[in-house]
């Protein structure tokens, strides 16, 4: 999903898996542009050529779940595919989720308030055309089947099938990256407790399920059936396992699951919404507010059901709820009193849950994200080396093992760019980044080999990887619009300031002289200023963006005489 973001006022794609993008390419479109707004709470309905706007009056106010179920009964079809917002998109959070085949979510970037601001509750979905031309069948048989007999081998593949993004948890913590307490802390002495095989082992995941035709499963479902934080939804992921446990402090798993299961059924980020609960518990912490403040919550770190009443008052915009619901940029903006030093965001995205001090390459990856510090644009997880993968790969790119090693810059800019570049392509292949940038599965050369299969165009790998480029290079263009500078690619002010206080990691920090080192190099290989990090005119027509040349130059934006 792509949109302006009320966060960050710049160009935004947010990710979602399930089935509904398939079902729309099975109703005969590939992409959907929705414009304008409606003088009432709409839904929009798509079966093949048929398009409908109907009255969703009905629909206001329910939570997903409902609106799934609503939607379904009344066109008399359950295979329908559903995208839809909840009461925090209905009530503009800026931070509201899209949500997707129910426990799906293009979380990020606030898309969901953008839906909320046009009056739309959902977009439904079916298509009857199940059949896809292939240019080469066979052969992409013979291809998808070499990729499938390497899977049982693939260590984090495996993972993801067993324990899905939670697999991470205990690993990342064991490198001293896993944030906890507002970022004050890289490690948490709970994690364990809802690592991903915890989970497993006592009992909460019920089941798996994976994306249209994917044989990892790596979606869960988990049920929590008794006690005050009785639930059940789907995930829950790494990131929310950190936004709403370790980073306030919070250990208990079903606390931290039943958190998990209000954002989703809300329609609200989980990331952020940790995000600004854990910086209000910092500020309640060093007296920058009172409880008085926060409509008496007793918000101190750890106290789940403090957290869970802001979250409700977060997504109805009641109190202190109201201010969150800004985002926090906007938030610690309010509040003041230097409250904006420990407001762990960049450009008003706040940021995922990696401590970029103790992770080299994710720290230059999220300093150039054009959606913010986040892990949906490079994912340069191989420089951790935790499996075997990870570390081929290094050596294949970067000519050593040694440089799998999360604490030093060395290779990191040449790291980050190749990420970014899969990425890129791996979206506008339509395929998931767990396939690419995070298991290795499948390369430039695979990916190369099958799209020749699929459509009888012959691509090299290094011609898809610039394709990639080019969709890096043209957001870049796109934010540069809007404003976007060098000065811009920047990490939260803790994390360049503060340096790591325990661990193997202690001492490092995000230092301004060490981001801009890795600047330099990474706008080099990109071919970009430099000095402004605006690409470069050359690289711009070598791409094939002359349009794009023509649209910065009426803007007068463009490095002179290059």
């Amino acid at each position: 999903v792509t949109s302006k973001s009320p966060l960050t006022q710049r160009y935004f794609k947010s990710n979602a898996g399930g089935h509904w993008a398939i079902e729309l390419r099975f109703a005969g479109y590939e992409y959907v542009i929705i414009k304008g707004k409606a003088d009432r709470p709409v839904y929009i309905y798509i079966e093949d050529k048929n398009v409908e706007i109907k009255d969703a009056s009905h629909l206001w106010g329910k939570d997903v779940r409902e609106t799934n179920k609503i939607i379904k009964e009344e066109l008399g079809d359950n295979e329908i595919q559903v995208a839809c917002i909840g009461p925090a998109g209905e009530n503009i959070v800026k931070f509201a989720s899209i949500m997707v085949s129910v426990y799906h979510v293009a979380a990020r970037g606030g898309l969901g308030a953008v839906m909320g601001s046009k009056k739309l509750k959902a977009v439904a979905v079916r298509g009857s055309e199940r059949d896809v031309e292939v240019a080469h069948p066979k052969l992409l048989e013979k291809l998808v089947n070499e990729v499938l007999s390497n899977l049982p081998n693939n260590v984090k593949g495996k993972t993801y099938y067993l324990y899905g993004t939670p697999g991470s948890v205990a690993p990342v913590n064991k490198l001293y990256a896993f944030p906890s307490y507002n970022f004050k802390k890289p490690y948490f002495e709970k994690a364990e407790e809802r690592d991903g095989v915890t989970l497993v082992e006592r009992g909460y995941i019920k089941g798996r399920a994976g994306c249209t035709a994917c044989p990892f499963h790596c979606h869960k479902f988990y049920k929590v059936e008794k006690g005050k934080y009785t639930c059940y939804c789907g995930g829950p992921e790494y990131e929310t396992l950190g936004a709403l446990g370790a980073g306030c402090g919070i250990g208990d798993p079903e606390a931290v699951l039943k958190m998990h299961e209000i954002c989703n059924i809300y329609g609200l980020d989980g990331l952020s919404a940790g995000a600004v609960i854990q910086w209000t518990m910092e500020c309640i912490e060093r007296g920058v507010l009172t409880r008085e403040d926060i409509d008496g919550l007793d918000l101190v770190w750890g106290n789940a059901d403090a957290a869970i009443e802001l979250l409700m008052k977060i997504i109805y915009r009641k109190g202190f709820g109201n201010i969150l619901a800004e985002g926090l940029k906007y938030a610690a903006e309010k509040v003041g009193k230097e409250s904006w030093k420990w407001a762990i965001q960049a450009r008003g995205l706040e940021q995922s849950r990696v401590d970029t001090r103790s992770a080299k390459a994710y720290a230059l990856a999220f300093a150039v994200n054009p959606r913010g510090p986040d892990h949906l644009h490079a994912q340069p997880i191989a420089e951790f080396g935790a499996w075997p993968e990870s570390r081929r790969l290094i050596k294949e790119l970067l000519g050593d093992e040694k440089y799998a090693n999360p604490y030093i810059t060395d290779k990191k800019p040449e790291l980050v760019r190749w990420h970014e570049d899969l990425f890129a392509i791996t979206e506008a292949l339509g395929l998931c980044s767990f396939s690419t940038t995070t298991t290795y599965i499948l390369k430039p050369q695979n990916l190369a080999e099958m799209f020749y299969a699929l459509t009888n165009v012959k691509i090299s790998p290094e011609e898809l990887l610039l394709v990639g480029r080019r969709i890096v290079t043209l957001e870049r263009c796109y934010n540069v619009r809007e404003g976007h500078r060098r000065k811009d690619d920047v990490l939260p002010w803790r994390l360049m300031n503060e340096p790591v206080p325990e661990g193997p990691p202690k001492g490092l920090v995000n230092s301004k002289e060490e981001l801009d080192k890795m600047l330099d190099k990474y706008y080099e290989l990109h071919g970009w200023d430099k000095k402004t990090g605006i690409p470069l005119r050359s690289t711009l027509i070598m791409l094939g963006m002359d349009d794009v040349v023509k649209e910065l130059e009426k803007l007068k934006v463009l490095p002179r005489n290059r």
